[in-house]
């Protein structure tokens, strides 16, 4: 850090042209502009590049380099992205281009001959918090130079940015990341900056109510449409605009691009969909799936739609002049990085996490890749791997979801990968009127049981129709939501599934009877002592769990 941070500074001093390259998705964007903001604070002479998704492959390469050389840049700047760039950065290092890289991706084997490195993954890394996403760790570059310069306060005023970049990039929100997010989210909602005011308004979202599902659901998709559809630069542009009339046109653009994405994104899932069940017809443990008119822009989105319908780990790809290019998505306890690692040979290039990866390789090549991840598939994955778990955190009656019970489940967000909304089996439940489907498969019901009645909805749960209207008692398995309707908070139980007391095909599996974290102690022992009110102080829930299976 001190290395990369003497550099810039050097770079003020002496008037260098910089360059930030960032990666087209949110983490991408977002730490992009938040970077240019403070170097252009602290007096740097600075500028931004964004690869284009549809004809530039993942990560910096050769030509953008030689670019840089060509306008005058000293000084290049990685974000989320240039951990396994060596060629590219040894091509900067002949040319007497400085590169700093600030990424959050599994490095190679070797590390580039960059100027500095920050990622707290690499080998040799002492940093305590290992999944800051990449706006975490440009946050912390930018933290390092505001404490140089005797203004640490002013670093504070970008966690907006990266609680928007954390909560969308699935780190894990727990740690260091928690407490990011955390005061990201009482920033935003306290003021939003114009790009974020020009998303809420598109959005219908309220200031104040802006919570961790409002980023994945409703802000960041808006950010993601821009490079989606090819124009990632947009994106960069919304969170640098400082008039909010020029803002909400800029996030009006993103809107109408979702859309387009949206539509899009359903064509594809439902060719792929067809592919994917002759694939497993066939045996197979994994999906690969190619077409060349697939659209570069959804294929990591319809990738993560087939792992949640079929369960297993999946690889989407499409083709630019020939050349196959896609995403990598995974199932819990199959480190999908590590496959690719394997099969490297057959890849022109790759890079990613252990649930989630980028990849391109010869078209020619995709049938033995085909092959070959679905060996690796079939050697690390059970049968039991392979059937879709709810882990429930405990059994509640609707009557113990009091104010002082409500007002401690708040207490652990923000929720999202690695910290998620408690999840609640709630048993005998029946049901006030009858259910119906809303939207294209969305199950909505009003749930009671005794004098207690909660709005509820299942989303794509629809073939739950028939189950829900036999008027027998119900077990479901749910989050609690609260929700802003007229000014008032309501709660809507999103039930994750459901079942006939009677017949309860469910294996039922409480957190506590699976490993602890730290996290989790603690909220058992709260909210046992919320809902029951004894044995908490020693450590033992007082509330029985039901061991039944079925």
């Amino acid at each position: 850090m001190e290395r990369a941070i003497g550099r810039v500074e050097q770079a003020i001093s002496r008037g260098q042209r910089i360059r930030i390259y960032g990666d087209y998705d949110v983490d991408g964007t977002v730490t992009t502009a938040m970077l240019t903001m403070f170097l252009r604070r602290i007096g740097a002479q600075v500028d931004y590049y964004i690869p284009e998704r549809f004809t530039e492959f993942y990560g910096l390469s050769v030509d953008t380099v030689e670019s840089c050389y060509n306008d005058g840049v000293s000084l290049l700047i990685t974000v989320d992205t240039g951990v396994t760039a060596l060629e590219s950065i040894q091509t900067a290092r002949d040319l007497d281009i400085d590169v700093i890289v600030c990424d959050h991706h599994e490095p190679s084997d070797s590390l580039p001959n960059a100027f500095g490195i920050l990622n707290p993954i690499k080998g040799n890394c002492p940093y305590p918090f290992k999944y800051l996403c990449a706006c975490g760790v440009t946050f912390k570059m930018i933290q390092a130079l505001a404490e140089r310069r005797g203004q640490p306060e002013i670093a504070f005023e970008y966690l907006d940015l990266v609680a928007i970049a954390s909560t969308a990039d699935m780190v894990p929100l727990t740690g260091e990341n928690r407490i990011l997010v955390h005061f990201g989210l009482e920033q935003m909602n306290a003021k939003p900056r114009p790009g974020l005011h020009g998303l809420m308004e598109c959005t219908n979202i309220k200031p104040g109510t802006i919570t961790s599902s409002t980023i994945v659901y409703n802000l960041a998709p808006l950010i993601n449409a821009a490079g989606r559809m090819g124009d990632a630069i947009r994106a960069v542009e919304l969170m640098l605009a400082d008039d909010n009339l020029q803002a909400f046109r800029l996030a009006q653009d993103l809107e109408s691009k979702n859309y387009r994405r949206r539509v899009i994104d359903d064509q594809t899932f439902t060719e792929a969909q067809k592919v994917a069940e002759d694939l497993i017809a066939d045996g197979r443990r994994s999906l690969v799936l190619h077409n060349p008119h697939w659209h570069v822009g959804v294929i990591n989105i319809v990738a993560s739609r087939l792992v949640e319908k079929y369960h297993l780990p999946t690889i989407m790809l499409t083709s630019i002049d020939h050349i196959a290019k896609g995403s990598a998505r995974s199932i819990k306890n199959f480190d999908v990085h590590a496959a690719l690692k394997k099969s490297q040979r057959l890849l022109r290039q790759f890079g990613g996490h252990k649930y989630a990866a980028g990849l391109s390789l010869e078209e020619s090549n995709i049938p033995a890749l085909r092959d070959e991840f679905d060996a690796i598939a079939r050697a690390a994955l059970s049968e039991e791997m392979l059937v879709p778990e709810i882990v429930i955190d405990t059994e509640l009656n609707f009557a113990e979801m009091s104010p002082d019970f409500l007002r401690l489940l708040r207490q652990f967000s923000p929720f999202g990968y690695g910290n998620t909304k408690p999840c609640f089996l709630t048993q005998n439940v029946v049901l006030a009127g009858r259910a119906s489907i809303v939207g294209k498969n969305h199950l909505r019901f009003r749930a009671r049981q005794d004098n207690q009645i909660f709005e509820a909805i299942g989303f794509n749960l629809g073939d739950k129709l028939d189950v829900c209207n036999l008027g027998e008692a119900l077990s479901i398995v749910y989050t609690i939501e609260e929700t802003l309707h007229h000014n008032r908070i309501s709660l809507q139980l999103y039930v994750k599934d459901l079942a006939l007391v009677s017949e309860q095909p469910l294996r039922i599996q409480f957190a506590a009877d699976l490993p602890f974290t730290e996290a989790s102690q603690e909220m058992e022992k709260l909210l046992h002592s919320m809902t029951n009110g004894s044995n908490a102080s020693n450590g033992e829930p007082s509330m029985k769990k039901s061991t039944q299976t079925a």
